[in-house]
């Protein structure tokens, strides 16, 4: 193909995201898995120069229930335009969410309205008899992840360190993992579509990292909501996530990079899993593969302490990469509050390495 070909085809995979002035909703269940990630992004737009307005009365966006069978999509989209009425009333335009699963049921409610304007109608009449409110849709859509990629160049300008093992010198080598809900099911909202997504790779190669391909790079993590929600069905979640370890491990990655809440949950925590039923470890050594969210690792590039960004709650153990960074840790903060007392320390696991 032509090189003015490619950048054709390239350029059908690209999104418009804003600038800057961005309404920002949580995730309902990120702060429970990794409580810093959300603080971190605010944190870093703020240095950025980037306005972000929340809303304290924001609420989930009722995406687990949903694709788990128990909220209505009817119900769903009411609650997504109460969503867009704070917005609205807020006087924003561009709409960032936190969540995958947030991104995905907005992209699809927004695809319901554009299609069938009589639903989006009967949604309104919903919204106003239950409070009253009115909204309009924004302008611009775009996942928290798709803004940090948008500034990934100023983060590391700004930045104090990069995905170079200071000893070496050699690119730190990084798996990246693609929540479902990003670009599997709307392909164009996502940067680089199904095929080819590039938010986070375009993180990973600007702060200095090399990223590596495997066969099962596009499976599944193994949360599946239904086959995790459902106690019987984890066997399922653990052996999906097993499965992209066994075909990941050959290529020695040194970390997992994620952009979805449950994503980088299910793959620290399973590994600790595996290790304790099987006595298996996928790093070097008898270590794990530090996963990381895109926050936690834009925080580590622009300097924050490792414990401020929560590193500490991952099963996973993560002094390994800060080792091969550079990135100073004090051991005897790790299971420190903010006070200075102690938060209790973990049992350490039977297989996998712990600091």
């Amino acid at each position: 193909m032509k090189p003015e070909g490619k950048r054709l085809v390239w350029n059908e995979y690209q999104k418009e995201i804003a600038n800057d002035n961005y309404f920002y909703v949580r995730s309902c269940v990120r702060q429970n898995f990794f409580p810093a990630a959300e603080k971190t992004f605010l944190r870093y737009m703020k240095e950025m120069g980037r306005n972000v307005f929340e809303n304290p009365s924001h609420t989930t966006c009722s995406g687990i229930g949903y694709h788990s069978d128990i909220v209505p999509f009817e119900t769903a989209m009411t609650m997504v335009a109460r969503q867009f009425a704070l917005m609205s009333e807020a006087g924003y335009e561009n709409f960032v969410t936190s969540c995958i699963t947030s991104f995905g049921l907005y992209s699809e409610v927004l695809e319901t309205w554009e299609h069938f304007p009589a639903v989006e109608e009967k949604i309104r009449g919903h919204l106003r008899n239950a409070t009253g409110r009115e909204f309009v849709k924004p302008k611009n859509l775009a996942h928290a992840s798709d803004v940090t990629f948008k500034l990934r160049k100023d983060i590391s300008k700004a930045g104090k360190y990069r995905l170079i093992n200071h000893i070496t010198g050699n690119p730190i080598r990084v798996v990246e993992h693609i929540g479902c809900h990003y670009s599997k099911m709307f392909p164009s909202k996502g940067v680089g579509g199904a095929e080819y997504p590039y938010v986070l790779i375009g993180m990973i190669e600007e702060w200095g990292g090399e990223v590596i391909d495997y066969p099962e790079r596009r499976h599944c993590c193994g949360f599946g909501f239904r086959q995790y929600l459902v106690k019987a069905n984890r066997g399922y979640s653990v052996s999906s996530s097993k499965k992209k370890f066994d075909s990941m491990k050959p290529y020695k990655p040194e970390l997992i990079l994620t952009n979805c809440p449950g994503c980088p949950m299910f793959l620290d925590r399973w590994q600790y899993a595996i290790s304790e039923m099987e006595g298996t470890t996928y790093g070097e050594n008898g270590q794990g593969i530090p996963v990381m969210t895109y926050e936690e690792l834009a925080g580590l590039i622009l300097g924050y302490d490792p414990w401020d960004l929560g590193l500490q709650v991952h099963q996973v153990p993560v002094e390994p990469l800060l080792e091969k960074m550079g990135i100073p840790y004090d051991p005897a903060k790790k299971f420190l509050d903010i006070n200075g007392n102690s938060m209790g320390k973990p049992k350490p696991p039977s297989s996998m390495k712990f600091y």
